[in-house]
């Protein structure tokens, strides 16, 4: 039996060392830069953050990438696909950055790097009953949330909710409250704000936040040199007045994340 425990041990090995060069093959910022292009991904599907106008990538984070590659000197070749599949498309090397409304959480850092916050929100909760504000109001509801988001996880902490729909695209989630298949849907605030203000004949109310985030980029895990390269354009559009200027232009104030008072 020696020989075969030995051999497994020798398997382990080989399938750690295997993890360890792929983790690898993520193209460090020298490579980008040599390249003249960084590749991202969005899901284009989350207005007023990413999605499309006709054939046209927009929204809030497509400016924000924008300004950040001008400034790293690089331009951006943009790949659209559903918000499940972006990060785990990063852990393949796919692509070189995503930016696409994730929450910052313990879980995901486990699988990829996070940069530095681009905006801070939270979830809350969209109903068409008034009744329906906070966390407590759930009790016996049935929620709507998207797929592999941080809505779905904080919705499922809720003891008393009689049952949680995911679907695939956060507006598949907003429909369902609209045609009454569910009492409340859970989404970004800002998503929330644009949905009520264009489609104000639906008679949805906004409630409470039910929590809070940090919201980032992300890449390979353990790429710093990406990261690092990130985190200085961002810092920079900051400073330059460019970020607020973006920012104002999709909400009519600056949502980037505060230092504690």
């Amino acid at each position: 039996m020696k020989p075969i425990r030995s051999a497994l041990r020798g398997l382990g090995a080989c399938a750690a060392l295997l993890l360890v060069v792929a983790g690898a093959n993520a193209r460090p910022f020298d490579d980008i830069k040599k390249d003249g292009k960084i590749i991202v991904a969005t899901e284009g599907q989350f207005a007023p953050f990413n999605y499309f106008q006709g054939a046209k990538l927009t929204g809030f984070e497509i400016d924000v990438a924008e300004a950040m590659a001008a400034k790293m000197g690089v331009t951006i070749e943009w790949k659209a696909l559903s918000f499940d599949a972006l990060l785990a498309g990063l852990r393949q090397d796919r692509w070189d950055m995503v930016i696409a409304s994730h929450g910052i959480t313990e879980e995901r850092a486990k699988a990829v790097t996070f940069t530095d916050p681009h905006y801070c929100s939270g979830g809350v909760i969209i109903s068409k009953d008034p009744a329906i504000k906070s966390a407590k109001d759930l009790t016996g509801k049935v929620v709507s949330v998207q797929t592999g988001t941080t809505y779905l996880e904080n919705v499922k902490k809720l003891a008393g909710v009689k049952e949680m729909k995911n679907f695939p695209q956060d507006t598949d989630a907003r429909a369902a409250l609209a045609t009454g298949r569910v009492d409340a849907w859970v989404t970004d605030r800002f998503v929330a704000k644009t949905a009520l203000e264009a489609n104000p004949g639906l008679g949805l109310k906004m409630g409470d936040f039910l929590f809070v985030e940090r919201i980032a980029s992300a890449v390979a895990k353990g790429n710093t040199s990406v990261a690092g390269e990130v985190n200085k354009a961002l810092a920079a559009i900051q400073a330059d007045g460019s970020y607020a200027t973006i920012s104002k232009k999709w909400f009519g104030e600056d949502i980037r994340c505060k230092a504690p008072a």
